[in-house]
């Protein structure tokens, strides 16, 4: 199969989840096209996954021209490429500018520049959008006849959560009439958009996998030096709900003073994160390491005990999937302690493979790292059932034979209902 995969930008660090598909559908002999539409990530400094080197993805990238920041050169920029791509028949791409059809993420200038790799190989047999949000953008083209294939978009959380609440109820009414295929990547989403008009009978929920090769289970046990170490994966944004973490390590610090706790990650909030850990007296205890690379966030994990995953509703309605930094501690084997929030509790079994509490809950969360803490004959128990949880429902290669016969379903006009409820079933999980 030919395959082309939409994406916001291209290659970003934080969306392993798409690498894994890419990659997979590489193995399995499919021809992947990646085209990001806003191009390059912004502050791209040349660091990217080690598969994107492995498996050569930027050679399969279709970058668009770089878009002028003044709009006149901007414009006579555009008019060179529209007059240069003629004969691929790039005056087709006129038509997106009605904004009446097409709506204002479409009819913009800066739609020409994004169809221009397109206009030299727009035939494909599945387009692929990696977001919600990407999918009115693809709808355009097909429409425009720009690019040709079975339409499938999988929903992954700030597209069904944030976008919806910026744009309303209705802002996916023709994506669900006139798209083929819908994925969501937990049932909390997939409920969701069949809430807002989804056919069910469209929609499978294919997790987000993971390589779990490359995270080596470990058991865990208290360390001889008495020094428990907690961890944090994430971006410093509202989300993430680090704040509650930070303040919830305080609250334990006079009865549990040998502990340490490393934020791994980088974002918005990081001023805001020294301030507090200074304000809270924690600096000797409360680590912020900015990004690191996956094997330095693999050594970290290796030489931790607990892991922390608090995610919390964003102001502006942004929620979380089960998170894979969660999924990867899960898998080498660290109890965790999350929140009941989003897609997370179809991942973390309460009591079993760690513990759940209600979001924004310092209290809580203080309360079950004491109980861990003094509890250490349940990590190794915890750890188990974690992993065993991630292999079943959430192993990369499962998950990449299911999403071919998803995609091999859909090239199959005219299916039967039932041979339909059977690749369902084959990709429930």
């Amino acid at each position: 199969m030919k395959i082309a995969f939409i994406v916001w930008r291209f290659p970003v660090l934080s969306e392993a989840f798409i690498l894994n598909q890419i990659t997979g559908l590489i193995e399995r002999g499919h021809d992947v096209h990646i085209h990001p539409v806003n191009g390059l990530p912004k502050n791209y400094n040349g660091k990217v996954h080690p598969v994107v080197e492995e498996y050569k993805l930027l050679e399969r990238t279709h970058f668009p021209p770089t878009v002028p920041e003044n709009l006149a050169l901007r414009f006579l920029k555009g008019l060179g490429l529209l007059l240069k791509n003629v004969d691929k028949g790039s005056l087709k791409t006129l038509q997106l500018f009605n904004s009446q059809k097409y709506g204002s993420e479409v009819a913009t200038l800066k739609t020409f520049y994004r169809t221009v790799s397109l206009l030299q190989d727009g035939a494909y047999d599945i387009i692929h959008c990696q977001f919600g949000t990407l999918a009115p953008i693809a709808l355009a083209y097909r429409d425009a006849g720009i690019i040709q294939g079975k339409l499938i978009t999988t929903f992954r959380g700030i597209d069904i959560s944030k976008y919806v609440q910026e744009n309303g109820a209705n802002v996916y009414d023709q994506l669900f009439k006139e798209g083929e295929f819908f994925l969501a990547n937990c049932e909390f989403f997939g409920n969701r958009a069949i809430s807002l008009g989804c056919d069910s009978a469209r929609l499978v929920v294919h997790g987000s996998g993971l390589d779990c090769r490359k995270f080596s289970f470990k058991p865990r046990y208290f360390p001889a030096n008495g020094r428990v170490n907690i961890a944090t994966t994430g971006r410093l944004v509202e989300k993430k709900g680090i704040e509650y973490a930070i303040r919830a390590v305080a609250k334990i610090v006079e009865s549990h003073p040998n502990i340490e706790y490393n934020i791994i990650g980088d974002g918005e909030l990081k001023e805001h994160f020294d301030k507090l850990i200074a304000e809270l007296n924690v600096g000797n205890i409360v680590k912020l390491l900015g990004w690191k690379q996956q094997k330095e966030i693999v050594e970290i994990l290796d030489n931790s005990h607990i892991f922390v995953a608090p995610s919390v509703t964003a102001a502006d309605g942004n929620q979380d999937a089960p998170v894979n930094t969660l999924k990867e501690a899960m898998a080498m084997g660290l109890p965790v302690i999350s929140t009941i929030h989003g897609g997370i509790p179809e991942l973390v079994q309460d009591g079993i493979s760690g513990f759940l509490v209600r979001e924004r809950d310092a209290n809580a969360i203080a309360d079950k790292l004491s109980y861990l803490i003094q509890h250490s004959e349940d990590w190794e128990k915890m750890g188990k059932a974690g992993r065993t949880r991630v292999e079943d429902k959430y192993d990369m290669n499962k998950l990449n034979d299911e999403l071919v016969a998803i995609y091999q379903q859909m090239l199959n006009a005219g299916l039967p209902q039932e041979t339909l409820e059977s690749a369902r079933e084959l990709t429930r999980i």
